[in-house]
């Protein structure tokens, strides 16, 4: 049997690192299993957990069941609120129906949202540097009364914006932007606004910065990038952009390897492979290993970054309970 050529040749994995989970993810996955263990089946999650289509359906399959509203949970089960956060409504809300209620909000996000609390306390306007409709963001406005916080989303934006009093401002971001794009919106509103009050230590969360640093240590000399994540996360669908940003020719978003259209690969000698901070890193290596069916892979560990970071779980669902 004659070998076809394609299978034999070569092709260079620039693996980037750190990739997938952060610790937000970790702890918010790991809050619903052990709400799972210690109230049974079935526990009722209000919003995707996280962004990604494999860590839902595995969830579910353990007894979790997905809601958009309260009003979809019976009051004597559990409900778990998502790692993005949720308006402060909502709990309320939950407290009223007398509700066993587990807050899965990354403790990241919960800093922002005590951030825009003491701004608005101390009678700023505050404005938001997110993506309009994204759950983070919405949870975000949700702390604070109507119309205390502006929504600005873009270098346009910034440049029209026009506050009640351009002397008592501050802003604040979603933590899975750009940082690129972040910096330039941040840098015109100062700019326009030189009084206006940072936060104390950037919102943008440390694994979306180092997510996308990964990103632009491994584009040299990529025919191709990707990037496992589901397409409604946010920082899955920035690192495309900065991909392509970094001098990537062409970089695509995949769910998994069964997204892999191979025809991508034709005229490839590298490829740098990432994932979102949502995404399994088992995910990972289905790719590789679906890749590595047609080539004769090596892979590269482009490491740019360690990360220690972990957070606690809430009392009562921690070892020591």
């Amino acid at each position: 049997m004659a070998i076809d050529p394609a299978k034999t040749r070569p092709l260079t994995i620039r693996l980037a690192t750190p990739r997938g989970f952060c610790a937000g993810v970790d702890r918010a996955i790991q809050i619903v299993e052990r709400a799972i263990e210690r109230y049974g089946a079935p526990i009722y999650v209000r919003h995707e957990i996280v962004h990604n289509r494999h860590v839902v359906d595995r969830l579910k399959a353990l007894g979790a069941v997905f809601v958009e509203d309260l009003d979809d949970c019976p009051t004597d089960r559990p409900v778990v609120f998502s790692a993005h956060g949720a308006p402060k409504s909502v709990s309320l809300e939950a407290q009223a129906r007398k509700m066993i209620y587990l807050d899965a909000t990354c403790p990241l996000v919960s800093k922002v949202h005590v951030e825009a609390e003491r701004h608005f306390e101390s009678g700023r306007e505050i404005v938001l540097i997110g993506h309009a409709g994204h759950p983070e963001v919405i949870g975000t406005m949700g702390q604070l009364p109507d119309g205390a916080v502006a929504l600005v989303e873009t270098l346009a934006d910034a440049e029209r914006f026009q506050p009640r009093d351009p002397e008592n401002l501050a802003f604040v971001t979603q933590t899975t932007l750009s940082v690129d794009d972040t910096a330039d919106i941040v840098a015109a509103l100062q700019r326009r606004f030189p009084s206006m009050a940072a936060p104390h230590k950037e919102d943008i969360c440390y694994a979306t910065t180092n997510r996308q640093e990964a990103v632009k240590a491994v584009a040299e000399n990529c025919d191709l990038l990707l990037v496992i994540g589901s397409g409604n996360s946010s920082n899955s669908v920035r690192l495309v952009e900065v991909a392509l940003r970094a001098g990537v020719p062409k970089a695509f978003l995949i769910d998994d390897a069964s997204h892999l259209d191979m025809a991508w690969l034709t005229d490839a000698r590298t490829l740098g492979i990432t994932a979102g901070a949502s995404a399994p890193e088992v995910l990972v290596q289905e790719v590789i290993d679906r890749i590595s069916q047609d080539f004769a892979v090596t892979v590269q560990n482009v490491e740019s970054a360690r990360e220690t970071v972990s957070f606690k779980l809430p009392r009562g669902l921690g070892p020591e309970s």
